[in-house]
């Protein structure tokens, strides 16, 4: 389509989420038949975000134009909320992704071993230890062919980095008989283990026979029974705990006392010298990192990715990220999680369990009077609403528990899995 066509169509564009930029991958490549995917505030605000939406491109996260989406399906999933199913058509060639050199299509697959070969198509979502190995060396037995399919979609990988895992599978094929080709897999995980299970066979069917390790057992446990070029490819995800990178993330209500927990930790981890620590409170980042943002869902959410980005590329480096924002959504923290365990860091999820009552007592800058007189719109607790976290690592409520006492239960968390500092020897 040339620009002043594309201009005419008030075609929208805009990119994907992480998730949905998998599912859109996987749809080019012929393994999925439609694509769902969000419509963005601004594209959910025009008038025409209905079923007569017809088309949108989606981008890279550059902005690049990657594919047309053709809308089969518009549904309103919540108020001003829109979801738009359809069929894709590329646009340009991607240039991102997970060892992007290695990736081939199913049909690029099938013309790489001709018509006639029999192909065990084999997914792989953690390190192969020796004890799976030679399960799937007898799995494969029979076939002129393998493929290992590394999940390097959002979430999937278990254990390691998406990167961390091509490289220990790679390492894994050479000791294979017939050395397998190793096609890495933008495949996402799903919630429902059921669907999640389902999607697996279907992108293995779309490769070759699908051939489930016994046992569904990746062996990603037991870095000790892994062979030495798997373990050397493993590099930095062989780190104990207290060498990787952490994040501890507190969420909870205005006035819950969450950042001055998150400031007492952040003290007394440098004071034991345990770990360089950076903090991200949620007023602080909001004057230095989210300028600009206001208080509307679409901005709380992108001040929260902002922050889970930031703390991600701490934990990349073997640092400590403490967070102290209210992190009202759980999609949006478990989005956080996501990235942060994507860059190889342990998340760890504290809720500041404080109740609405306690909180609207404190009210130190008065913003739930003017929440309730209506001067605040959209304000968590009041007009807008707070999910508490069913994973959180811990809850604290600290209208009946002194910071210190708080601070120390977050600090014997953090001991007894052993991320802080290394345990002691055993006796």
């Amino acid at each position: 389509m040339s620009e002043p066509e594309r201009a005419g169509a008030e075609v929208p564009r805009w990119a994907p989420s992480p998730r949905e930029y998998d599912d859109l991958a996987l749809a080019l490549d012929g393994i999925l038949a439609e694509v769902t995917v969000a419509a963005p505030a601004n594209v959910a605000s025009r008038e025409d975000a209905t079923p007569e939406l017809a088309a949108a491109e989606l981008t890279d996260l550059e902005g690049t134009p990657v594919a047309r989406l053709d809308v089969t399906v518009a549904a309103e999933t919540a108020p001003g909320a829109w979801t738009l199913t359809g069929t894709v058509t590329p646009l340009r060639p991607r240039e991102d992704g997970v060892f992007r050199h290695l990736h081939r299509s199913p049909a690029q697959v099938r013309d790489t071993f001709g018509p006639d070969t029999r192909v065990a198509a084999v997914v792989v979502d953690a390190p192969l230890d020796r004890a799976a190995l030679d399960r799937l060396a007898g799995a494969v037995a029979g076939y002129d062919a393998t493929v290992l399919l590394p999940l390097v979609g959002a979430g999937s990988p278990r254990g390691v980095s998406a990167h961390t895992l091509v490289r220990a599978t790679l390492a894994a094929a050479e000791l294979l008989p017939g050395q397998p080709l190793v096609v890495p897999v933008p495949l996402a995980a799903r919630a429902d283990p059921a669907a999640d299970l389902a999607l697996r066979d279907l992108v293995a069917g779309a490769y070759g026979d699908p051939v489930r390790l016994p046992d569904e057992d990746g062996g990603d446990g037991d870095r000790g029974g892994h062979p030495a070029p798997v373990a050397a490819a493993l590099g930095p995800a062989t780190r104990s705990a207290h060498q990787r990178g952490l994040v501890v993330f507190f969420t909870g209500l205005s006035g819950s006392g969450k950042s001055t927990l998150a400031r007492r930790l952040h003290d007394l981890v440098l004071e034991r010298g345990d770990r360089t620590v950076t903090q991200l409170d949620g007023d602080v980042v909001r004057r230095m990192l989210s300028a600009g943002l206001g208080f509307s869902r679409a901005d709380r959410e992108a001040n929260i990715a902002r922050i889970g980005f930031v703390a991600a590329e701490v934990a990349r480096h073997g640092g400590l990220a403490i967070c102290a924002p209210i992190a009202p959504y759980a999609a949006t923290r478990a989005e956080v999680r996501r990235m942060v365990e994507a860059a190889g860091g342990t998340f760890v999820l504290i809720h500041v369990s404080t109740p609405l009552a306690e909180c609207e007592r404190r009210d130190r800058k008065g913003l739930y009077a003017k929440a309730r007189a209506g001067l605040i719109p959209e304000f968590t607790g009041i007009s807008d609403p707070y999910e508490p976290p069913d994973d959180a690592d811990l809850a604290l409520d600290t209208s009946d528990v002194t910071v210190e006492d708080a601070v120390a239960k977050v600090l014997g968390l953090l001991d007894e899995r052993g991320l802080l500092s290394s345990p002691p020897p055993t006796p």
